[in-house]
């Protein structure tokens, strides 16, 4: 069964691809390509939490 979703207002950089951050009952993350969020990637919300503060503080902003 797919999930039920709640997805927030995309976050574009300049530049780059614009992704949007979703979340269930269930207490899962979602990250997805805004516009394609029927293919999304998913993990516990704490682990979405730690990869926003990872990009915010430099570590991961390869990524984006």
């Amino acid at each position: 069964m797919t999930p039920k979703i709640t997805w927030e207002e995309p976050f574009c950089a300049e530049g780059n691809s614009c992704f949007r951050l979703g979340t269930d009952a269930d207490g899962n993350a979602y990250i997805a390509v805004n516009g394609n969020e029927g293919h999304y990637l998913t993990d516990s919300i704490e682990a979405l939490r730690t990869l926003i503060r990872d990009v915010k503080a430099g570590k991961a902003d390869h990524l984006l």
